[in-house]
């Protein structure tokens, strides 16, 4: 039986931030596939690809997790490349992510298109590197990086005939009033064409998110620590729901335990309904509500300072918002 959350409130609270109508997560068996063969190789993606097909014969499957907005922060014409980071400084992040349909016995989604965007160590976004994240934080322009203002850390792969796609970056920073977390979208019907990804439907938004354990120890190192304040947990923030790996909770694998600085492998099965559609535009859910002082008429979840409609004029466009 496939389930999605049911949010009543109506208070402006994380639990008010979820618009839920569909999306992902990896439950019983298929979870522990997808964790043991986490960062293999090809050859051996085939073989944990037929392991979660077995186990997708059992009474528990796959949830469909809830779907929320895209955020304030989305930008169109994202590049298709496994490296994002354009030469940003952070702890390294390798992201393994496995889509599958959790309405057809969780098999993989060969050609689908997942698209991850998230904010720099200091918590800036880019196409809006002027907005205040909040807290104390040096000027992004400071960073010392070469990355385009318009493009860095955002970026589309295409999954390969087991639902598999990787991604290099970094470890994201935070902003006010959210906690660490990657946005992420899977479409599906398009096409790679000049150098981004054209046509399809998008079939899941939804947000990934880290322990607060291991985010709080990576904001000690530089050049996290240069941004201060007060750090949003996942227990407070307004997206994330507590339900773990079913609320986008990443599974993470130190590169070395003694050092983390060395970086992290983060994987999640990624559960959709092809035949869906969600665009997280518009809609209930929001990354989350403006600081104190946000100008008026800031989108949802926006920090001080973030534009309140397009992004600078030589950044792509800009798709609705909450």
């Amino acid at each position: 039986m496939f389930m999605t959350g049911n949010h009543t409130d109506s208070t402006i609270t994380r639990r008010r931030a979820l618009a839920v109508t569909g999306g992902t997560v990896a439950a019983g068996g298929l979870a522990v596939v997808g964790y043991q063969s986490a960062f293999a190789d090809t050859a051996a993606d085939a073989e944990a690809s037929a392991s979660a097909s077995a186990t997708s014969t059992s009474s528990s499957c796959m949830t469909l997790m809830t779907s929320v907005t895209e955020g304030p922060y989305y930008l169109d014409g994202a590049l298709v490349r496994k490296d994002i980071t354009e030469g940003k400084s952070g702890v390294p992040l390798t992201l393994r992510l496995t889509v599958v349909d959790a309405t057809d016995g969780c098999t993989p989604v060969s050609g689908a298109a997942v698209e991850i965007w998230h904010c720099d160590a200091w918590g800036y976004y880019s196409g809006y590197t002027t907005a205040n994240p909040g807290g104390s934080a040096p000027a992004e322009s400071e960073d010392g990086s070469t990355a385009d203002d318009d493009t860095y850390l955002r970026g589309y792969q295409i999954a390969n005939a087991n639902g598999v796609v990787k991604f290099e970056t970094i470890f994201p920073g935070w902003y006010t009033p959210r906690t660490c977390h990657i946005h992420l979208k899977v479409h599906t019907g398009g096409q790679k064409e000049d150098g981004t990804y054209e046509g399809g439907k998008v079939n899941y938004t939804g947000q990934l998110f880290f322990p607060d354990d291991i985010a709080e120890e990576i904001f000690t190192l530089e050049p996290y620590s240069k941004h201060s304040g007060s750090y949003t947990t996942l227990d407070n923030d307004m997206v994330y729901d507590g339900g773990g790996t079913s609320s986008g909770l990443l599974t993470l694998k130190a590169v070395h335990k003694a050092d983390p600085s060395k970086g992290y492998k983060g994987s999640i099965t990624l559960g959709v309904d092809p035949d869906a559609e969600n665009t997280g535009a518009g809609g209930g859910g929001g990354g989350g509500t403006p600081p104190s002082g946000a100008p008026s008429g800031a989108p949802s979840g926006a920090p001080s300072g973030a534009p309140t409609g397009t992004p600078p004029s030589d950044a792509p466009s800009a798709s609705a918002s909450s």
